[in-house]
């Protein structure tokens, strides 16, 4: 149904000369998207108001409303002489329009409300358009998009979701904001989270494993909505769901991904994990849940790196600890991270191993292959694990679809079936195995992926035995054209 309006969108901000790639067009297309969809909940607030004979006061003035300045209507239809264009637009949502929304960060009561919300992501963007026609052109092609019905706001969080695979397939930066879907949800169906508990991502990026969670938790397994009770599915939408995200363009995208997924006031907030100490973690700050692919490769300042037991720069590694530290005892972790963690010999990498180990049960290894993660140039494990009790085995599973993975031929949930399968016995086959922590070395907890059920390549010869053996068979010819010259 708004299929056609999305790549109507794309077409407008492809022609806009202030928006130059994917990011910008996901960045653009999120702030207009907010606004209307601010509106439509804010008119559904108003009409419940009246049906109670009650008032509804809106968050909104009257002249910052989307109705009043980006989509005016005379007689139900698009009011033209009063729509704002060319400069005269481009000057209001400039001077006005973000000046006034960037207000709201400091007027609200807390950072859990809308208001904040809406003050957080005025704060952090910025209007790219150029052209103010472009702009009218995009405001009128969301203006045909209504958020009402739940099928309504499923199609669009489809739709949006393309959008942020679009963006992370665009290039590198792009690509730390989006995981594999097929990948997030086969490590949701192993960790099983409940509405009951607190589902947590301390890097969340566009919130994939947030909305992934949420779709896990509202609907079944044919995607039709879950029997909750109204007490659950108001849990589930304002007090399961929590994400923390350190860049402005992603924050600003997990925001809008979990609206329209069906959360108004998502709990996400703006800051940088890793600048918290963990020796300040409370019990009451701990996650029954925790899922997570954390950007590996940065490098972090030592002041940050004071933070953590484990002296290291390696921005995964910081995170790691933060994950294990914040989960609450017997709570369960999915996280991803690069494969060379499992058997690099520095110290930080011997010592989080080791933490890893002792200190919770690190009970299954899904060893991801190249093409995983589209454009990421390296290979990923997936560290699944319970804290509070001391590894004593790991289950591994070496992920093979039988095929070289790309973007024209990504991760797709059929591939996950079996390792899902055979995970929930840890069973043996030709692509897993168990691996006791007895008879892992405990000088450097080497826990690299060794698969014992694979047959080893043969080894490539070695390139003067080759020709050796090229000059025995020419001087062999040799000999025997010479023996049938003799008989001519």
């Amino acid at each position: 149904m708004f299929e056609q309006t999305f790549k109507n969108l794309d077409d407008v901000l492809w022609k806009e000369a202030g928006c130059s790639s994917e990011l910008d067009y996901t960045e653009q297309s999120s702030w207009i998207l907010f606004l209307k969809y601010l509106d439509d909940l804010e008119q559904e607030y108003e009409q419940e108001a009246i049906l109670v004979d009650d008032t509804y006061e809106y968050i909104i003035d009257h002249e910052f409303r989307w109705s009043v300045w980006a989509a005016p209507k005379k007689d139900g239809k698009p009011d033209r002489d009063n729509a704002k264009t060319g400069t005269d637009l481009i000057r209001f949502v400039d001077n006005k329009l973000f000046p006034y929304l960037q207000g709201f960060k400091e007027s609200a009561s807390s950072p859990e409300t809308i208001e904040y919300k809406i003050g957080e992501i005025f704060s952090e963007i910025k209007n790219k358009f150029a052209s103010g026609y472009s702009l009218r052109d995009a405001l009128e092609l969301v203006d045909q998009l209504t958020f009402g019905s739940q099928a309504e706001k499923h199609e669009l969080s489809a739709l949006y979701e393309s959008k942020i695979k679009n963006m992370g397939n665009a290039g590198r930066n792009g690509g730390e904001y989006y995981t594999p879907r097929p990948l997030i949800r086969a490590m949701i169906q192993v960790v099983k989270p409940c509405i009951s508990e607190r589902v947590y991502d301390g890097a969340c990026g566009s919130a994939g494993f947030l909305c992934e969670a949420f779709n896990y938790l509202r609907y079944d397994a044919d995607g039709n909505s879950a029997k909750l009770t109204t007490a659950q599915l108001q849990q589930l939408e304002t007090k399961t769901l929590y994400g923390k995200e350190k860049k402005s363009l992603a924050y600003v995208i997990a925001i809008m991904n979990l609206i329209l997924h069906g959360v108004d006031a998502p709990n996400i907030i703006h800051t940088n994990t890793l600048a918290e100490n963990l020796a300040d973690v409370q019990e009451k700050d701990r996650y029954e849940v925790i899922l997570a692919n954390p950007p590996f490769g940065g490098k972090e300042r030592p002041e940050i790196q004071q933070n953590f037991p484990i002296k290291t720069g390696e921005t995964a590694f910081l995170f790691l600890q933060h994950f294990i530290k914040y989960l609450k005892a017997k709570g369960r972790a999915a996280v991803v991270i690069k494969n060379t963690f499992l058997s690099n010999s520095d110290n930080a990498s011997k010592a989080l191993r080791q933490e890893l180990l002792e200190n919770c049960n690190l009970h299954t290894v899904l060893d991801c292959p190249s093409g995983t993660f589209i454009g990421a140039g390296v290979k990923t494990v997936v560290l699944f694990f319970t804290k509070g009790e001391p590894t004593q085995k790991v289950w591994y599973y070496q992920l093979d679809p039988g095929r070289n993975m790309g973007k024209t031929n990504p991760l797709n949930d059929n591939d996950l079936k079996e390792f899902i399968a055979l995970q929930s016995t840890f069973a043996d086959s030709e692509k897993s195995w168990s691996v006791k922590i007895a008879d892992v070395d405990k000088d450097n907890f080497d826990l690299s992926v060794k698969n014992p059920n694979k047959q080893e390549a043969a080894a490539l010869r070695d390139p003067q035995a080759i020709l050796d053996e090229i000059a025995g068979l020419d001087a062999e010819s040799k000999a025997i054209l010479d023996v049938i010259r003799g008989l001519l």
